[in-house]
């Protein structure tokens, strides 16, 4: 953690820096759940939502907190075109179908996250559940003029909840009968001196899973979580504010959530597994987590500076096994056994400085920079424990990553507000990225051949140009529409964790983003109504595919791809008893040119035989859809409240989410590797007095308990006995009592 120091010293030298005068910023949102207006920051500036030219959902941390949500899997079920993969890896969020595949460590995501105003690239800096938040911003497509860094298919931004100038706090527990396990979180908020104001917010997790391991008799994942954030508003003046942040996360999961089946029938998902502790120790993912911020805005005049210092650093140790099914056999032969482990270190440091004009004048503007450093270091083990008629091998592999990362960019948007209808916009944002990396490996123990050892290094320097030129126009004061044209990108860099890297395959180059936008947004009365209409090209497509046949991933880049939708959502608010939310997204995302891929599935040999490295540089794949993409997602929500009596209240609320079937499988198998269309429900039902002082709450998700499979592979023979699928069974029924209060 070596740069916490320039962490410190930044902060104390940014204070010092803006220790003048100027209005304080407001960074929360504002939400009135009975209005329609919602205040969000997805263009640096405070703005309603329905004036924000995007293709953006915003879900609230007081919905975050009624339906349970604890990461962005849960969340990703209320909003369209955003789906999450789940793996043993690294979960990868994916936007209109783009995402960075969680196979190679060392990607950046093409959906950026950003917490509190800093850059998280890595899911490993997220691992926390979502607890105590503002507000979640999701936007849609290319948002690399303003957010920058590796947001070629969209960018998620996460807000915490803020200090407030009233004393207040809560407390809520809940027990979940399914996971046998608890949750308990809480805040207390208020202010210290007529110019501090302090919050501090933490969270207790410890449940036991939904699937049980036979082999231990206990269930898994076994999920131990606490969480705690300090926030700190400091106001001296009117024209001065400065708020510091630092949230530290610790996690013990044991066991996994994958479940084996046949690869040659259609898999029938259940929730039981047997594995016993492989060589590598219990199987699981423990790490601990730690983000800090400082975010200072001085008023000069009528303009804006603001700073914000970041610091991230995680280290995590992840240890994989997979399913055998059944017990071991009589007479002490064991089954053949596969494992792997990941122990990662990452640490991060970015400054960013921007200065905003005011707005209502003809022209407005937002210029600024950025810079961030950062290290990763990766081992990998891989382990093999095989004994059958093909194979007799037993032995452990390391291999070695080390990446160093330094960026700095210089970004602005102006707009001109040609007359009080019409607006023009034009971004613009240079990046240069320097990255440089080794990759090494070693036999710890076994006389076998199974994997080379190889060693790799290498050094890369390059510059990305993302435009964007937005046209908005009012058709009256409740009916906007605009038309966009943006570009984004994603830096290249190198092959992380893959067996037999060499210099020739090592690095992998930058991939870009071009997309094409339109959109309506209205709002009349009781009525909100948002729709988006798009066209997003791909080109040099960064992937990282697994080839079951030589149990390898081929990770590069692929030439194109190109995804067309359109993504909508209405809002109807008649009274303040009832509402109805109701999304809907369609996309048609396919290849436009994939030479040199895997061979899929479908494919018949004398067309890509996958165990010849010829033939599969002469496959060409363009026409095929992209894995773990469905062309229809959706949401319908319904929120009622109904007074039972002067003290007494009953909220309800529903919500159905789907999604239409989709590969979950690199190779796209027809048979094992495709996930049907499916709908979950969720149920809260609430009881509370009039100023919801107190609550009860009956919390249910997937109350039909569909199981599903967030990702699958195929484990051939003869590393395993018996040729067969692994699938990341996603998470199950969920019901649980829950009760609060808020002082």
């Amino acid at each position: 953690m070596k740069v916490r120091n320039q962490f410190l010293l930044s902060g104390v030298a940014v204070a010092a820096m803006l220790g003048g005068a100027a209005p304080a910023y407001a960074q929360a949102a504002t939400d009135d759940s009975y209005s329609n207006e919602i205040i969000v920051t997805a263009q640096k500036r405070e703005q309603s939502l329905q004036d924000v030219p995007i293709s953006m959902e915003v879900v609230t941390g007081d919905k975050i907190k009624e339906l349970g949500v604890n990461d962005f899997a849960d969340m990703a079920a209320y909003v369209p075109n955003v789906a999450v993969q789940t793996t043993a890896g690294n979960d990868v969020i994916y936007i209109r179908g783009f995402g960075s595949p969680p196979a190679n460590f060392s990607f950046d995501q093409a959906v950026s996250l950003y917490i509190d105003g800093v850059y998280a690239g890595r899911s490993r800096q997220t691992q926390a559940p979502f607890f105590d938040l503002g507000r979640v911003e999701v936007l849609r497509g290319p948002q690399g003029a303003l957010f920058g860094k590796n947001t070629a298919a969209g960018a998620i931004s996460v807000v915490s909840a803020a200090p407030t100038r009233e004393f207040e706090g809560s407390l809520t527990g809940s027990y979940d009968f399914e996971y046998d396990g608890f949750q308990i979180s809480g805040h207390v908020s208020g202010p210290i001196s007529d110019t501090l104001s302090l919050r501090v917010a933490g969270r207790i997790v410890d449940n036991n899973g939904y699937i049980l391991n036979r082999a231990t008799g206990q269930k898994n994942p076994q999920t131990k979580q606490q969480l705690i954030r300090l926030t700190a508003l400091w106001e001296p003046s009117s024209d001065f504010d400065f708020t510091a942040r630092v949230e530290y996360g610790n996690q013990d999961i044991k066991g996994g959530v994958t479940v084996s089946d046949s690869a040659t029938v259609t898999p029938r998902l259940r929730q039981d597994r047997f594995l016993e502790d492989s060589a590598l120790g219990q199987e699981g993912i423990r790490g601990e987590t730690l983000i800090a911020s400082g975010t200072a805005n001085l008023k000069l005049g009528d303009y804006t500076l603001t700073s914000i210092t970041g610091y991230s650093w995680f280290d995590s140790a992840m240890i994989n096994g997979f399913d055998q099914t059944l017990p071991n056999p009589p007479g002490g032969v064991t089954n053949n056994s596969v494992y792997n482990s990941y122990p990662e270190n990452f640490d991060q440091f970015s400054q960013e400085i921007r200065l905003s004009s005011p707005v209502g004048q003809p022209f407005e503007f937002i210029v600024g920079a950025y810079y961030d450093q950062s290290d990763y270091h990766l081992d990998q083990f891989g382990g093999f424990n095989i004994n059958n008629s093909a194979l007799n091998y037993f032995g452990l592999l390391r291999t070695f990553f080390d990446q160093q990362t330094e960026s700095f960019s210089i970004f602005g948007q102006t707009t001109w507000n040609a007359s009080d209808r019409l607006r023009f916009i034009g971004s613009l944002r240079y990046t240069h990225t320097k990255k440089e990396a080794t990759f090494d490996g070693e036999r710890i123990y076994g006389p076998f051949n199974l994997r080379p050892i190889t060693q790799a290094q290498g050094k890369r320097k390059e510059n990305n140009v993302d435009p964007s030129i937005t046209a908005q126009y009012d058709i009256s004061d409740d009916v906007m529409v605009y038309a966009t044209y943006g570009r984004g990108s994603k830096s290249g860099g190198f092959v992380s964790n893959t067996y037999g890297t060499t210099n020739a395959t090592f690095q992998y180059e930058p991939e870009k983003s071009r997309n094409i936008e339109g959109g309506v947004r209205a709002s009349f009365g009781a009525i909100t109504a948002n729709v988006s209409v798009y066209d997003t090209k791909f080109t040099n497509l960064q992937v990282s595919v697994y080839n079951p046949t030589t149990s390898t991933y081929q990770t590069g880049n692929a030439a194109s791809a190109a995804s067309t939708g359109i993504e909508s959502t209405i809002v109807i608010r008649p009274s303040r008893s009832f509402d109805l939310t109701a999304s809907l997204a369609y996309q048609d995302i396919r290849y436009l040119d994939y030479p040199g891929a895997a061979c899929l599935a479908t494919q018949p040999i004398t067309e890509c035989n996958p165990g010849s490295p010829a033939s599969i540089a002469a496959n060409n794949i363009a026409g095929a859809p992209l894995p773990y993409v469905s062309d229809w997602s959706g949401s319908v929500q319904a929120h009622s409240w109904l007074p039972l009596t002067s003290s007494l209240e009953l909220d309800v609320t529903g919500v159905v989410s789907f999604r239409s079937g989709y590969f979950n499988s690199d190779n796209q198998s027809p048979i094992y590797g495709y996930q049907n269309s499916y709908a979950k429900v969720d149920l809260r039902v609430q009881l509370s007095d009039a100023d919801e002082r107190w609550h009860l709450a009956f919390v249910g998700r997937n109350l039909t308990n569909k199981l599903t499979a967030g990702s699958v592979f195929q484990l051939p023979f003869p590393i395993t006995n018996t040729t067969r699928s692994i699938h990341y069974v996603e998470p199950a029924r969920s019901i649980a009592i829950e009760a609060g209060v808020k002082f």
